[in-house]
């Protein structure tokens, strides 16, 4: 549970200094944005994939 904290706590603060730094996290090109009087629909379709492969990595590395 311990490592498990730390791991998260890393990749939250990566996370932030990533954002900091200016990437665009959430805002890349492939994410859906549909704009109407009513409101605004966003969905970060490419963001989710590109987090989904960066964590399985890390996970795959911590695991062994």
């Amino acid at each position: 549970m311990g490592r498990t904290l730390v791991v998260v706590g890393l990749l939250v603060t990566g996370l932030g200094v990533l954002m900091m730094l200016g990437v665009p996290l959430g805002r890349l090109p492939g994410d859906i944005v549909v704009q109407r009087d009513r409101g605004t629909f966003y969905f970060p379709v490419v963001t989710c994939i590109v987090v989904s492969v960066v964590l399985t990595l890390l996970m795959s590395l911590f695991r062994r």
